[in-house]
């Protein structure tokens, strides 16, 4: 099993959800963040100025299947992508185990498998 923790813009955030959900993932967690990259400018916006340095993103965390890493990336990479630098970035984790609390179950098959 592994753990997929991918940072998206904002933007792209319902699409990469309907694309894994229309994919074989059928559920994932997701939370706001933000974070600090390499860009810091000072921009002007009708006469007030801010700072770039905060960068706000989705971030995905996603445990599955060690057969479905590679094709939940794909749709990650080619969904998200804008070609823009912020587009964002993928980590993958391995994972021990897992345990159902509801039914005491534990090791992938806790993880279903989307029919």
């Amino acid at each position: 099993m592994k753990k997929i923790e991918a940072i998206i813009r904002k933007t792209k955030f319902e699409e990469v959800k309907e694309a894994l959900l229309s994919s074989d993932i059928d559920w994932f967690e997701y939370h706001d963040v933000h974070g600090i990259g390499q860009s810091r400018q000072e921009r002007i916006y009708r006469g007030v100025q801010y700072s770039t340095d905060v960068i706000e993103r989705v971030a995905l965390t996603i445990v599955c299947r060690d057969v479905i890493v590679d094709p939940t990336i794909q749709v990650i990479l080619k969904v998200a992508h804008t070609g823009n630098v912020g587009d964002g970035r993928i980590f993958i984790s391995d994972v021990i185990d897992t345990w159902s609390i509801r039914t005491g179950e534990h090791g992938d098959t806790v993880l279903r498998d989307k029919k």
